[in-house]
């Protein structure tokens, strides 16, 4: 079972978190008696999220910046730049242990893995000096009066260097209606996974409901893999390349990686990219991580119905988040961007991209998440499950979750699996 203070915090959680969602539910009422609420600007975070600016100095190993994508809509990418980019060899040892190695990948007939917590971590994952204030490309008001984040050489940019890291499009969670690419949690879990991947990440800030609605964080997911095109490939000139992504990323190797409801947005993008082809060259997405995806149903699982009132999240406040996110005229469980188990939702199945789905022991979520896991399976998608012992949703992502042991040991395990899609052969990880 969790901890008692996991417990604790989750009343506290819990309380907070239905207080503001019925307020958000009201508003909305009020607002629609009023002639609607739509904003086409759009809100990507909430006045009561903690964030963290961006950091274009390599402190602790990954530098971040963050770009603007559509004034008009106020969306945003933060990217997260590991080190490692800068050498002209990859690293040689990943950070992970023979035992954890053998669980996943020994045994490949195994699709469901249960996991217990592992030992503390030896990693400083902090985010690095913030006294200054930082603005989206470097740092103000520095002693010397210069800029002192990264900026790729123009030698480098012109020869073969610096390596090309595969690219990792990370969708962040809060039932649609909160988080933030930016916010301090998000922003750590990035840097970790970053880190462990060894990938260019790329933290996806989406409008959120209810000012916005289904499908607005979903159009905004799909636009951000047409932008990664774009800042590579240089397809309207030269004023839409960006150097960080021009200089390393290798968009042929791209990564979907989904938190909660982000899960949701994730497998859109990768169902839009299967229907895409060609059109989305150069990008290619080889796998996705599902992590606790926020699927539901108008009939219940044995997981909803036993865990209903389960910790951080249950379901009641969940299905209040669906209320806020789709259309009043729209609302359905079985809608497709809330059950992946409907017919006729996509593209075949057996065109998915490779799917690794997390699960927690203790989440009213897990059984849909890995009955969708299952229908990959039965038309041969490599779709493995990792289910963590004595887990709750967000276990791995929640803030103040992020330091157990179990939280790095899964994003030490999404590091294994992903490693075996963005692998170069000469240059394949070791242990």
């Amino acid at each position: 079972m969790p901890s008692v203070a996991v417990k604790l915090y989750s009343v506290f959680f819990k309380f907070l978190l239905k207080h503001r969602l019925q307020n958000r539910f009201q508003n909305t009422a009020d607002d629609s008696v009023n002639g609607g609420l739509h904003n086409d600007f759009g809100v990507t975070t909430r006045p009561d999220e903690s964030v963290v600016a961006a950091n274009p100095v390599f402190t602790d190993g990954v530098a971040t910046k963050d770009i603007h994508i559509d004034p008009s809509t106020s969306l945003s990418v933060r990217i997260f730049l590991p080190e490692t980019a800068l050498s002209s060899e990859p690293r040689s040892k990943t950070r992970v242990s023979n035992r954890r190695v053998d669980a996943i990948v020994e045994d490949s007939g195994s699709n469901l893995h249960r996991r217990n917590s592992f030992g503390p971590s030896s990693v400083d994952l902090g985010n690095g000096d913030n006294s200054q204030r930082r603005s989206s490309y470097g740092n103000v008001g520095v002693e010397n009066g210069g800029y002192r984040g990264y900026l790729p050489s123009i030698e480098h940019s012109k020869g073969d260097k610096l390596r090309k890291l595969p690219v990792m499009l990370q969708f962040h969670g809060g039932g649609f209606v909160s988080g933030s690419s930016d916010s301090v949690a998000n922003d750590f879990f990035c840097r970790r996974i970053a880190k462990y991947c060894d990938v260019i990440v790329l933290a996806v800030g989406y409008r959120l409901a209810p000012e916005n609605r289904y499908p607005a964080a979903f159009e905004d997911g799909w636009k951000k893999s047409d932008v990664l095109r774009q800042t590579v490939a240089d397809t309207f000139g030269a004023s839409m390349v960006e150097p960080w992504l021009a200089a390393h990323a290798d968009p042929s190797r791209c990564v979907l990686l989904g938190v909660s409801c982000g899960a949701n947005i994730s497998d859109y993008v990768a169902r839009k990219a299967v229907e895409s082809g060609k059109l989305l060259d150069p990008v290619k997405v080889v796998a996705q991580v599902l992590m606790y995806p926020f699927f539901i149903g108008s009939v219940p699982t044995h997981s909803e119905i036993k865990l209903a009132n389960s910790y951080f999240y249950d379901k009641p406040m969940c299905v209040l988040a669906w209320k806020l996110f789709l259309p009043e005229n729209e609302f359905s469980l079985d809608h497709p961007a809330a059950n992946p188990l409907i017919p006729n939702r996509g593209p075949p199945l057996k065109l998915m991209p490779p799917t690794l789905t997390v699960v927690a022991e203790h989440d009213w979520m897990r059984d849909r998440a890995i009955a969708y896991s299952e229908e990959l399976r039965r038309v041969n998608v490599d779709a493995p499950v990792l289910e963590y012992k004595d887990a709750v949703h967000e276990f791995a992502t929640l803030d103040m979750l992020l330091k157990t042991p179990q939280a790095q040991a899964c994003a030490e395990d999404i590091a294994i699996w992903v490693k075996k899609y963005i692998s170069i052969r000469g240059h394949e990880f070791s242990y």
